[in-house]
């Protein structure tokens, strides 16, 4: 019967400090008395500080225990599902946050058509300093992105050497998208995976997004947006100038380094945060919500 004492609250590592996340596949992961812990296919045992990392990515082949999840969920550590060469998103575990004024603050901005608006334009600022953005609605902010897009990836196709014809893949079928589109898609996914394991973590509401309005985790697709200038992208295209037929491995290395270069994990928290200060409306005592202290009257 394992034995892992539950950490105390004030003892867990904040998003900002823990380490970047780490991706696993072929094997099993579970608890003995002292830690969380993976056995490899090849029967290579590694002991996984949970409490210190930003989430584990588990790709093909693994399998886990209840205690295992229990532990990870314990430790404030999200737990990912994703396909194989980290193509696909699967499905993602939320860890119990101890506090929901993050969560309050997220859904009445998101309910009130004069802050959602200005959040969103908040987000296309952090990307974009010098745009004008001021009363542009959000459809036309999903328009100017679009072209900034599209001349974000040229550039890049440029400076790393790699042939760029356009973003077009098929869900469906992995096998039909070029190496570039197939690299970005990798890179992409676990950029997901990270975003999500901050943001459940802080508290947001993944379904309420701002610029992105479809499917279950449309808030983040927002804030990872606000980074994959910096990470994804420019990740994909030098792991595929590097190894035009790279499986994946590569260009998670490379991720992995940009966002520790770019200080990202440690920046995004308070990043986040400021989105949400000060909006039209909103009275001072809404703006000192802190989602990292638990209410003393709950």
């Amino acid at each position: 019967m394992p034995i892992f004492e539950r950490p105390p609250l004030d003892s867990l590592t904040p998003a900002r400090d823990r380490w970047t996340p780490i991706y696993l596949e072929k094997g099993r992961l579970e608890v003995d008395d002292a830690s969380v812990k993976w056995i490899g296919a090849d029967g290579f045992i590694t002991r996984l500080p949970v409490a210190t990392l930003s989430a584990l990515i588990l790709g093909p082949g693994t399998t886990l225990t209840h205690a295992a999840i229990k532990t990870c969920a314990q430790s404030n550590c999200p737990v990912f599902w994703m396909g194989e060469d980290g193509m696909r998103f699967y499905a993602f575990g939320i860890t119990p946050n101890h506090d929901n004024s993050m969560a309050r603050l997220h859904a009445d901005a998101w309910a009130h058509r004069r802050k959602r608006a200005e959040v969103a334009r908040r987000m296309f600022l952090n990307r974009f300093p010098e745009a004008r953005v001021q009363g542009l609605s959000i459809q036309q902010l999903r328009g100017m992105e679009g072209r900034r897009v599209k001349a974000t990836y040229a550039e890049l196709g440029s400076q790393f050497g790699v042939i760029w014809k356009g973003r077009d893949y098929k869900t469906s079928n992995w096998s039909l998208a070029d190496g570039i589109n197939r690299a970005l898609s990798a890179s992409n996914a676990s950029l997901y995976a990270l975003t999500a394991a901050v943001c459940c973590s802080m508290g947001f509401l993944p379904q309420l997004g701002f610029v992105h309005q479809a499917g279950t985790l449309p808030f983040i697709y927002d804030a990872a947006d606000l980074y994959k200038h910096q990470t994804s992208w420019p990740a994909a295209f030098e792991a595929l100038s590097i190894d035009p037929k790279d499986d994946g491995s590569l260009v998670r290395k490379i991720l992995k380094r940009r966002i520790e270069e770019t200080r990202m994990l440690r920046r995004m928290p308070d990043e986040l945060k400021k989105l949400f200060d000060n909006l039209p409306g909103q009275a001072p005592d809404e703006c000192e919500l802190n989602p990292l202290q638990p209410r003393s009257d709950a």
